[in-house]
C-alpha cells in the first residue's frame, strides 16, 4: 500500500472517529482495512491479465519497491528524532525573537525614538515591534482568510505563538500568549490536536480548544442584531438576536460530531470538511508561521509563492471561460485575487503593511 492510498482512504475517518468509542473506532479501522483489501483484490486482477514474463519483471519490481518502503520507514523514524532534537536548538532563536518583539530587550544601535499616542496627545516610547504577529497571519493566505476586521483588535494584544510536540495521546499543541485585554480574561488560548495510529498512519482523532472567557459585548465570535420592532406592536423596545459569525477565534472551538450516530452522508461530509480545514490552519501556525514569523511579517515568505498563485488563478480563469460558472463562485475568486495581489503588492517595501505613527523628536 502506497501513502497516497492510505491518506486518501483516511480522510474519511477523523470525522467519524471524534465522537466514537475506542471499540467502534476499532471497527471504523477494520473497515478502512477492508477497503485496501479490496484494493489489493483489484490490483491481483491486474496481475493477472499481464503474460508470464511481464508479471515475472513486475514481481521484482514489487521487491524493489518493498526495499525502498523499508528505507522509508527508517528515513520517517530518523526524521522524527531529528526534528525533536532540532525544535531544542530553535527554542533559544524562539526566546530571542520574543525578547525583541515585545520590547523586552534593545537591540544594538537602536535610540531612545518617541512616536506619538494612539490618541495624538503624547510622545510615547515606542517598544518592540508592534502588530508582529497580526501582520504575519494576515501575510499567510490561510490564515488571512479567517482573520476579520474585527479580530484586529484583539490580535493586536498577541505576544507570542508556541507549538509542542504530545506524546500521550499523540498529537501537537498550539499556545498562544496574550497581554492583558479588554477582550477576553484568557492569557492563553490553546489548541490541541489528538492523532491515532493505524500502522503507522497518523489519523486525526479530535481537536480541543480553549473556553474564551469572553468581556461582555466583547465576545468576537457573535454579532448582536437589532431589529425595529412591527409598526402597531406592544412592545417599542428594538428585537435583538445574536448569531454566529466569522472570526478567527471560532478556531478555538473546533467541529465536534454529534452524539447521535445516525449522521447522513451530506453532514459528515460537511464535518469532514470542516475538521480538515481546522487541520490545515493548526498546521499552517504550526509549520509555517512559527518557525518563519519575521519572514511572513516582512513579506518576504511571500513573494513568489503568491505570484504563482495569481499566475495559476488567471490561468484557471483562461480555461474556465466557455462554462457557466455560479456567480457567487466567481466574485470567490475575485475576492482570492485581490487579496493575493494585496499581500504581493504589500512586498514591495519592508512594513509599507504596517501603519506608522507620526514620529516625535529623539529625545
Amino acid at each position: 500500500m502506497s501513502n497516497d492510498d492510505a491518506s486518501d482512504l483516511g480522510v474519511a475517518l477523523p470525522a467519524a472517529a471524534a465522537a466514537l468509542s475506542a471499540e467502534e473506532r476499532a471497527g471504523l479501522v477494520n473497515e478502512l482495512k477492508n477497503k485496501l483489501q479490496n484494493l489489493a483484490g483489484q490490483h491481483a486482477d491486474v496481475l493477472e491479465t499481464l503474460s508470464p514474463n511481464v508479471r515475472k519483471r513486475v514481481e521484482v519490481l514489487r521487491e524493489i519497491q518493498s526495499e525502498h518502503d523499508e528505507l522509508e520507514k527508517k528515513f520517517f523514524e530518523e526524521r522524527a528524532a531529528l526534528e525533536a532534537k532540532y525544535q531544542k536548538l530553535y527554542e533559544p532563536l524562539y526566546t530571542k525573537r520574543y525578547e525583541i518583539v515585545n520590547g523586552i530587550v534593545k537591540v544594538e544601535g537602536e535610540t531612545n525614538e518617541a512616536v506619538m499616542d494612539e490618541e495624538g496627545d503624547k510622545c510615547v516610547e515606542e517598544k518592540g515591534v508592534p502588530d508582529f504577529w497580526q501582520t504575519a497571519m494576515k501575510m499567510n493566505e490561510i490564515l488571512a482568510e479567517e482573520i476579520s476586521e474585527r479580530d484586529e483588535g484583539a490580535l493586536k494584544y498577541l505576544k507570542d505563538i508556541k507549538w509542542s510536540r504530545n506524546d500521550d495521546p499523540k498529537g501537537f499543541k498550539l499556545e498562544f500568549f496574550f497581554d492583558s485585554n479588554p477582550y477576553f480574561k484568557n492569557t492563553v488560548l490553546t489548541k490541541t490536536y489528538h492523532m491515532v495510529d493505524d500502522e503507522n498512519e497518523p489519523i486525526l482523532e479530535k481537536a480541543i480548544g480553549t473556553k474564551i472567557e469572553w468581556y461582555p459585548g466583547k465576545c468576537l465570535t457573535q454579532k448582536v442584531l437589532k431589529k425595529k420592532p412591527k409598526k402597531g406592536s406592544k412592545n417599542a423596545k428594538p428585537i435583538t438576536k445574536t448569531e454566529n459569525c466569522e472570526s478567527f477565534f471560532n478556531f478555538f472551538n473546533p467541529p465536534q460530531i454529534p452524539e447521535d450516530d445516525d449522521i447522513d452522508d451530506e453532514l459528515a461530509e460537511e464535518l469532514q470538511d470542516r475538521m480538515e480545514h481546522d487541520y490545515n490552519i493548526g498546521s499552517a501556525i504550526r509549520d509555517k508561521l512559527i518557525p518563519h514569523a519575521v519572514s511572513w511579517f516582512t513579506g518576504e515568505a511571500v513573494q513568489g509563492n503568491e505570484y504563482d498563485g495569481l499566475e495559476s488563478d488567471y490561468d484557471s480563469d483562461d480555461q474556465d471561460g466557455d462554462e457557466d460558472e455560479d456567480g457567487d463562485e466567481e466574485d470567490e475568486r475575485e475576492e482570492r485575487k485581490g487579496k493575493k495581489m494585496q499581500r504581493a503588492s504589500a512586498n514591495a517595501g519592508l512594513n509599507q503593511h504596517v501603519e506608522r505613527p507620526p514620529e516625535c523628536k529623539q529625545q
